[in-house]
């Protein structure tokens, strides 16, 4: 049991990553209650005050996630990235009430040779990272009390993801491709709600990146993913992000420096390929 049981709502708590948090967090003994659409609207500035009532913490992982949708729609992406955020935050300084905020490699560009540190200049190259980066900063210039958690990769029980889509179209195609050129880790939504639960008992404030032991490019995930079901028969090639255009660039570089977070979290990171053999364990696969 931690020393402090915290009263938490979490915006975004039916999605993959809040469905896990929620679970960790109740497992710790905290009070915690799930918000989501379509009945609860974080950007509905009602909404959000009348659930600070009585509360300590918000854990938010409510956000518009569509990448490629952001590039037609910049002004819904923004409306919950950013402004339901610094909204978010100016109704929790009020209050006394502290925010923990879930944001994404997205912000960078991906140019960088090494892992990104919290102290590298974001440099977004679509709209999504770029209306994430927006909601950091009305955060930081709330006045609330806020940490910041970004994440990469993330994959869950719970959701659509790279890992469970590449895998449905394993089951049925012999053949496939997958892109070389992308570098980050893979993160289980189940370790980045232990470390958003760290960061709460901690109560540790400001920037910090999380994601899975080791890094790979999105190909050798797959690879990976064919071992770890039984597939390994199946034919997989690599390609470029530049042979399949997508509305939206993405970051070619997403590797995490996670040495802040590593001084606050008592139990060391999973490699990520640990991890996804755990997730697998838990899955079923033809």
């Amino acid at each position: 049991m931690p020393a402090h049981t915290y009263r938490i709502v979490v915006p975004g708590g039916r999605g993959m990553l809040g469905h896990d948090l929620c679970r960790v967090l109740t497992e710790r003994g905290h009070a915690v209650r799930a918000l989501d659409l379509p009945e609860w609207d974080l950007c509905n500035p009602d909404h959000v005050s009348a659930a600070l009532d009585g509360i300590d913490t918000v854990i938010n992982c409510a956000a518009f996630t569509n990448v490629d949708g952001a590039e037609s729609a910049p002004e819904a992406a923004d409306a919950v990235n950013h402004q339901a955020v610094g909204m978010l935050g100016r109704l929790a300084a009020e209050r006394g009430i502290t925010v923990i905020h879930v944001s994404t490699d997205f912000v960078f560009d991906g140019r960088l040779d090494r892992p990104y540190r919290e102290t590298d200049s974001p440099n977004p190259v679509n709209e999504y990272g770029l209306s994430k980066l927006r909601g950091e900063q009305a955060l930081q210039a709330s006045g609330c009390r806020w940490a910041i958690v970004r994440v990469q990769w993330t994959y869950g029980h719970h959701g659509a993801n790279f890992i469970t889509r590449f895998l449905e179209r394993a089951r049925t195609s012999s053949s496939l491709m997958m892109v070389a050129d992308q570098f980050g880790a893979p993160t289980w939504t189940l370790h980045a709600a232990g470390a958003l639960g760290g960061i709460l008992e901690a109560r540790a404030e400001g920037l910090f990146h999380y994601a899975a032991a080791g890094y790979a490019s999105r190909f050798e995930v797959a690879e990976e993913i064919l071992r770890a079901c039984g597939l390994s028969e199946k034919t997989l090639r690599p390609c470029r992000t530049a042979d399949f255009p997508a509305a939206a660039e993405r970051p070619l570089n997403s590797r995490f420096d996670c040495t802040r977070i590593e001084a606050i979290l008592s139990d060391p990171r999973p490699h990520w390929r640990d991890a996804l053999q755990g997730f697998f364990a838990g899955i079923e696969t033809p």
